[in-house]
């Protein structure tokens, strides 16, 4: 963000120091409303209420304690200051946040098609009729961040291994609340039991400051620490999907261009429920189909425009002559089969 500031700064682009501070202050807040494991329990713990959402009542909160020091950069992350291209620095489809995590979690995963020219883009970056723009000699950056961040998606965010942990995740936590609103007594941190004994619908969390209090101090060893309890809990789907996820012992995950055959979900459902002896109604913790989709570009949704030598404005997709870029634009929807490894190792399917 500091270079993207001074690099604007350098072509006449006019960046106050307050604004430059209100818009450090944005992006290093943005995300400070994840809980823990990220997007994998934003539904779970709190149902209906987005991290963003979240992130934006924590900022209100230490406004207040700053006497009204970020006001400035909550009207940025919002997209409420007249300076639109701020807000883009913090939130679009060509932000400093995307740009960090693909060089980050590149670097993290060994997986090298993350590695991008961000350096470039940066430098590239202008400014037009109160829009960010790329200048036209940026276009082959822009190309490589864009099948960078496909690649990233189907290679690390959305692999199979991590589809099926962050799912199995997912249906702990949901089973865990499903008992504990039923008047089940489930061990839990003080943080996390708030969570799990209560139904917080969007509305009553920012009206209630108790409840961002209690998720504030959440993190993963909450969520964790309750796991390894769990795993020795009588109720016993709560107990199998625990132990499965602590020894790494993850569903099967087959993925598909195709629609899951029906006949072949009944099955399963069947063959869970007689070989680890659970009710009907609990085969769904076990046995589930889903979509999952990638789109590395979303036309229409804060276009990448980039600034041609003549002075027009074109979308990245026209500017670009990749022809494949386009594709790159279109929603990739796939299926996933998931089910427990027994099934197929002990010859059950």
């Amino acid at each position: 963000m500091s270079l993207a500031i001074e690099t604007l700064r350098g072509k006449d682009v006019e960046i106050t120091t307050d604004e430059e501070d209100a818009a450090l202050a944005a992006i290093l807040l943005h995300d400070i409303g994840h809980g823990p494991f990220s997007h994998s329990l934003e539904h779970s713990i709190v149902e209906g209420v987005s991290h963003e959402d979240i992130s934006g009542l924590i900022m209100d909160k230490l406004n207040k304690s700053f006497d009204g020091r970020l006001t400035t950069a909550i009207s940025i992350f919002r997209n409420e200051y007249p300076k639109f291209f701020l807000h883009q620095l913090v939130s679009s489809q060509l932000d400093t946040d995307r740009m960090d995590y693909l060089i980050r979690d590149s670097f993290y995963t060994g997986v090298t098609e993350g590695v991008i020219s961000f350096n470039r883009i940066i430098k590239m970056l202008n400014v037009f009729d109160n829009e960010l723009v790329v200048e036209q000699k940026g276009i082959y950056s822009i190309e490589k961040f864009l099948i960078a961040r496909r690649l990233m998606y189907w290679q690390v965010y959305l692999h199979k291994t991590v589809v099926s942990a962050e799912q199995m995740l997912v249906n702990i936590l949901h089973r865990a609340k499903q008992l504990s609103l039923e008047g089940h007594d489930l061990f839990a941190t003080p943080s996390l039991k708030h969570f799990l004994t209560t139904k917080i619908t969007k509305e009553a969390f920012e009206k209630n400051p108790e409840h961002l209090l209690f998720f504030v101090q959440l993190d993963d060893v909450d969520i964790l620490a309750s796991i390894k309890v769990w795993e020795n809990h009588p109720d016993r789907t709560l107990s199998l999907l625990c132990k499965g996820l602590m020894s790494r012992h993850l569903n099967q995950v087959n993925m598909s261009d195709d629609k899951p055959d029906q006949a072949l979900l009944i099955q399963l459902r069947k063959k869970a429920k007689d070989y680890f002896g659970i009710p009907e109604e609990e085969v769904g913790y076990f046995v589930y189909s889903k979509t999952i989709s990638n789109s590395a570009y979303q036309v229409g949704d804060g276009n990448i425009k980039i600034l041609m030598k003549n002075g027009t404005i074109k979308d990245i997709t026209q500017a670009s002559d990749l022809s494949n870029l386009e594709v790159l634009s279109k929603k990739v929807q796939k299926y996933i089969v998931s089910f427990p490894k027994e099934l197929h190792s002990k010859g059950l399917i």
